[in-house]
């Protein structure tokens, strides 16, 4: 890597501002401290601060996992073996000999424990479910999925929101041994097909319709076609809120059941039927999807025992969430963080499920929730804390955010305004955390971290466990330049394998085909000499610029206050004559027009915010940004159809936020490339 690599806006953004330093009371009652004094206690380490604890952490994989296990006290029939019996990468091994159940550590009874789940819907309306509820909602779901011959390794499907029986499908199918593989509900029947299909699922779980942006949309036409389509479903599942009935037709040639039917038996079995068949530790726990914008979406599976250790660590040491704190992520079910959510109540947490519109009737509506419901920790994408600030909120005037302490911002860098509108309107006094991980491992590589102070643009850490460092094309870890994010040691959470990968040649192709040995994630980023982290957006879509490689998320932030402008898009195009292109695309405001005027003053700002190297060569105002359902840019996609690289045909516009979007980029790419033949 060259050294001009690092420009002052990359050093800026690693080193900004601090917004926030923990106290000393707020150390004292973190459960990274307790951890730090049961190992001191119980393991003879007294270790003098997180980079040391850090340290140990990744230097002893061992005894570090061992620790986990012992601190939480984790639920298993049968002790390990070994606990890293092989660091290979990919082919770890952890834990053999192990045999446990997800849903059991999850569903274990606490002392002082009440609320489970809270589901809140568009309209309002709420739902709570105990602890005990749950546990008798799983025993009835589990037992019905045994009595239809369910067992360990079958697939069940789900086309479902995020709501409280969604919860209760996933772990009823954990607690069978089963495999569970969910689409959200505003995915089209081809899309959802497209993941579930290969899946050989027995069971789908549907959801007759939703409420979305004040919208009533229905879903049964829907649900009935990926019924049908997915031919070896014998039985279907229907969570109904329209207030239909279920029918025959409904489900195809399977069978229907309507969920609130199912749930009803566990009045007659008020004590539970909770069952959970103990399985290995790297036994497969559910299937995850990549995004597939570029081809057909891989099937990412994870299992039990590494799901758990990671959620164990992650939720409670590095997000601090705490027995019967409330926790609140605003997602789909099509998003990783979804599903991180749901696995917090590892910690005796009560999580609220929304079913709607985080911007609907305001954009302000997430952040209303989680005051009104006393979240102690609130979850978004970064999107969505950056369209709060354009839309000039104030939230704190109105609503009381005295209990929330933890803020994560993830799915893309938050630009640095919208770091300082979180301190300025929401709290002073929070841990905000910009976390950087993903679907690959359901957790975060760097981000959160209750012991150390926030700075502007700036992940706290690499987390305990994880080796994470910036490497350059030598394969060499590099300090205060930018750099590949590079996971250099195994983690309990790496997936297990992908779906319909015999060989693992997907698998392999995915992490390690640039760095043998090591995860190349697909993250440009800068590691500060005290261990933090800046990320400046996806290397895949690394802006290179006569040998200077550039991240797209420094040219956003520089646009971040620019008032005529919504949203941007910019893209890095090496053309076949050798050449190189970059274009910027820009959603404008209402009423706004894209004149001379005006390109000069978006030039300047990113002259002035990032560098003269990050101007763009054209500034094109365009309708829509793409966006996955997880609020993600699509820029590879549109990078390659520019470059004619991927069949426009071949893109899954049924799994994008605006399938209309993309097709202006793909007549875009044909005109752009027809031009220059």
């Amino acid at each position: 890597m060259e050294s001009g690599t690092g420009s002052d806006a990359v050093t800026a953004s690693v080193r900004g501002d601090v917004l926030w330093t923990p106290t000393a009371e707020w150390l004292r009652q973190t459960r990274l401290a307790d951890y730090m004094a049961w190992l001191e206690r119980e393991r003879g380490l007294c270790l003098s601060g997180y980079r040391e604890l850090w340290q140990w952490s990744v230097t002893d994989l061992s005894a570090f996992w061992a620790s986990i296990w012992d601190y939480f006290d984790v639920l298993s029939s049968s002790p390990a073996t070994a606990v890293l019996a092989d660091d290979r990468m990919p082919g770890a091994v952890w834990f053999p000999g192990a045999r446990l159940n997800w849903a059991e550590n999850l569903l274990r009874e606490r002392p002082g424990e009440g609320t489970a789940i809270i589901g809140v819907d568009e309209l309002g309306t709420s739902s709570e479910l105990s602890w005990a509820e749950l546990r008798a909602q799983v025993g009835t779901v589990a037992s019905q999925l045994r009595a239809w011959g369910i067992q360990p390794g079958d697939r069940v499907a789900a086309y479902l929101p995020n709501s409280p029986e969604t919860v209760v499908a996933l772990m009823a199918t954990a607690a069978v041994g089963a495999v569970w593989a969910c689409c959200a509900p505003d995915f089209s029947v081809s899309a959802a097909a497209d993941r579930l299909g290969p899946l050989t699922a027995r069971v789908l779980f549907t959801v007759d319709g939703y409420r979305f942006g004040g919208r009533e949309i229905s879903r049964e036409a829907e649900a009935i076609e990926l019924a049908g389509r997915l031919d070896t479903v014998e039985h279907v599942v229907t969570v109904r809120r329209s207030g239909g009935s279920a029918g025959e037709t409904a489900a195809g040639p399977a069978r229907e059941t309507s969920f609130a039917d199912l749930v009803a038996a566990t009045g007659e079995n008020p004590d539970g039927l909770a069952e959970f068949e103990q399985v290995p530790f790297g036994h497969p726990l559910w299937i995850l999807f990549s995004s597939g914008t570029t081809g057909a979406p891989k099937g990412i599976v994870h299992s039990h025992g590494g799901i758990l250790l990671e959620s164990l660590k992650a939720n409670a040491l590095q997000y601090d969430i705490r027995p019967r704190d409330r926790v609140f992520i605003a997602a789909s079910t099509a998003w990783v963080v979804w599903n991180m959510l749901v696995d917090s109540m590892c910690t005796g947490a009560t999580i609220v499920t929304y079913d709607g519109s985080p911007l609907y009737p305001s954009p302000g509506r997430a952040l209303e929730i989680a005051a009104d419901l006393r979240a102690a920790r609130f979850g978004t994408g970064a999107a969505y804390l950056a369209a709060c600030h354009r839309a000039d909120l104030h939230p704190a005037d109105t609503h009381d955010f005295s209990a929330l302490r933890t803020i994560m911002s993830t799915g893309s860098p938050l630009p640095e305004a919208a770091w300082r509108w979180v301190y300025e309107r929401i709290k002073s006094d929070v841990m905000l955390g910009s976390d950087s991980g993903g679907t690959d491992v359901a957790t975060g590589f760097i981000g959160s971290n209750p012991m150390l102070p926030v700075r502007v643009g700036q992940s706290q850490s690499a987390s305990l466990g994880v080796l994470a460092q910036a490497w350059d094309e030598a394969g060499e870890p590099v300090i205060g330049e930018v750099g590949e994010l590079v996971i250099a040691a195994p983690m309990p959470s790496m997936p297990i394998y992908f779906y319909n990968d015999p060989d693992g040649s997907k698998y392999h192709d995915a992490y390690f085909s640039v760095f043998p040995a090591a995860w190349r994630h697909g993250d440009w980023v800068t590691e500060a000499p005290d261990g933090s982290f800046g990320v400046h957006g996806r290397s895949d879509a690394t802006i290179n610029r006569g040998g200077v490689r550039m991240g797209s998320a420094d040219i956003y932030a520089a646009l971040a206050d620019c008032p005529e402008v919504t949203d941007s898009l910019v893209v890095g195009v090496e053309l076949p004559d050798a050449g190189y292109y970059l274009p910027m695309f820009v959603q404008l405001r209402g009423g706004e027009q894209l004149d001379d005027e005006l390109k000069a003053a978006i030039r300047a700002r990113i002259r002035a915010g990032a560098s003269p190297r990050h101007v763009p060569d054209d500034i094109i105002a365009v309708p829509g940004i793409p966006l996955t359902r997880t609020g993600k840019k699509l820029e590879i996609a549109v990078k390659r159809l520019m470059q004619g690289a991927v069949d426009p045909s071949a893109l899954p516009l049924g799994s994008m936020q605006d399938p209309g979007v993309m097709q202006w980029y793909i007549d875009f790419a044909a005109s752009f490339r027809s031009g220059r033949t």
